[in-house]
C-alpha cells in the first residue's frame, strides 16, 4: 500500500449510509494509524435510482438493485476505490470485474417493531395498519397475524418514522442494525426474535465492494474484515442465490455459529400474502458454509414446487 495514497469511498447519501461510511473509515484509521489520516478517505456521495423513487415499492421499480447500480458504475469507470453497502441491499450476483471480500462486524440482524403506542406485534387489534416496504416482513406479518392490513412504507429510517408519527399506520418495521448505528435504538418497542419474524439475508452487515483487479485497495481492506460475519453472510447470500431472490420474493435466512464451532442456517420462502410458508433448516463445517446455503435453497425450492407463485414472476 502506497503511504500517502488517498481512496475515495462511495455511499448512498442517507443517514444510515453515510453513518455506515463513517464506521468504514473509522475502522481503516483505527486500523492504520501510522498510514492514514482522516483527510485520505474521502466519503462521495452517489444518488442511487432507488433513493429517488419514494412512490412504489422497489418489488414494482427493478428490485433492491436499484440501491446500488450507479454506485457500482462509479466502481467500475475508476471515480471511486471502493463502496459501502447494506449487504441486504446487494444482489446476489455482481458485476464482472467487482468483488465483495470485506465484511464488517455484522450488528443486530433482527427486525426492530415499532408501535404507536407500545402494543407488541401480538397485541394489536384485528385491522391494524402495519407499515412497510419489505415484501419479506409483508409475508411473516400476514403469516403470523392475517388480520392485520399492511400499507407501503418508503424512504429513510426517519422519514418512516415520521410516517408512523402521523398516524400513516398504527406500527411499523426497522432493522435493529439501522437504528442502532443512527443511535435510535430507544424508539424500538421490543425486537422481533427469529421465531417472530426471521430476518432478511444478510440484515446488519455492512459489505464493501471494489474492483477485483485493484490488489492494493483489497489489501487495505482485509484488515477490517470480519472473518465469521462474512461466513454467515456467504452463507445465507448462497441460499438466496439458489431462489433467484430479489425484493420480489419474501425470503428470509440468518445463519450462526454455534458453540459447537458449526454453522447452522435458518430459512423461509413464503407467498407475499403469507398464506403459504415454508421453512428449512441445517448445519455443516463452516469450510462449506456456501454449499451449506445452496443446499437448503434448493431444499426451499422444492418442498414450494416450480409453479409456487414467486417463481413465476
Amino acid at each position: 500500500m502506497t503511504t500517502h495514497k488517498k481512496y475515495r469511498l462511495g455511499t448512498r447519501g442517507s443517514p444510515l449510509a453515510l453513518a455506515q461510511a463513517r464506521e468504514t473509515r473509522d475502522r481503516l484509521l483505527a486500523a492504520y494509524p501510522d498510514r492514514l489520516k482522516e483527510d485520505d478517505l474521502e466519503i462521495v456521495i452517489i444518488k442511487t435510482t432507488g433513493d429517488q423513487i419514494q412512490d412504489r415499492a422497489l418489488s414494482e421499480a427493478g428490485g433492491k438493485g436499484l440501491f446500488v447500480k450507479e454506485i457500482e458504475e462509479k466502481l467500475l469507470s475508476g471515480d471511486i476505490d471502493f463502496a459501502v453497502h447494506s449487504m441486504k441491499d446487494m444482489e446476489t450476483a455482481l458485476p464482472d470485474g467487482l468483488i465483495i471480500d470485506c465484511i464488517l462486524p455484522r450488528e443486530d440482524p433482527r427486525d426492530a417493531f415499532i408501535s404507536k403506542d407500545g402494543k407488541s406485534l401480538d397485541d394489536l387489534p384485528a385491522g391494524s395498519v402495519v407499515g412497510t416496504s419489505s415484501l419479506r416482513r409483508q409475508a411473516q406479518i400476514l403469516n403470523r397475524r392475517p388480520d392485520l392490513e399492511v400499507c407501503l412504507f418508503r424512504g429513510s429510517v426517519e422519514t418512516r418514522l415520521r410516517k408512523l408519527e402521523e398516524g400513516q399506520a398504527d406500527a411499523t418495521l426497522l432493522a435493529c442494525a439501522g437504528l442502532n448505528r443512527l443511535e435510535k435504538a430507544s424508539v424500538i418497542t421490543h425486537p422481533l426474535e427469529k421465531k417472530d419474524m426471521l430476518p432478511a439475508v444478510a440484515q446488519g452487515a455492512i459489505g464493501i465492494e471494489h474492483r477485483a483487479a485493484d490488489k492494493d485497495v483489497g489489501a487495505l481492506l482485509s484488515a477490517i474484515n470480519h472473518d465469521e460475519s462474512r461466513l454467515r453472510v456467504t452463507c445465507e447470500r448462497a441460499m438466496l442465490a439458489e431462489l433467484d431472490g430479489s425484493c420480489r420474493t419474501p425470503i428470509a435466512g440468518h445463519a450462526i455459529l454455534r458453540e459447537d464451532g458449526r454453522i447452522y442456517l435458518e430459512a423461509s420462502l413464503l407467498s407475499p400474502d403469507g398464506t403459504q410458508r415454508f421453512d428449512v433448516s441445517g448445519d455443516s463445517d463452516p469450510s462449506e458454509a456456501k454449499e451449506l446455503g445452496a443446499r437448503l435453497g434448493r431444499a426451499l425450492r422444492d418442498q414450494a414446487g416450480e409453479d409456487f407463485p414467486v417463481f413465476q414472476i
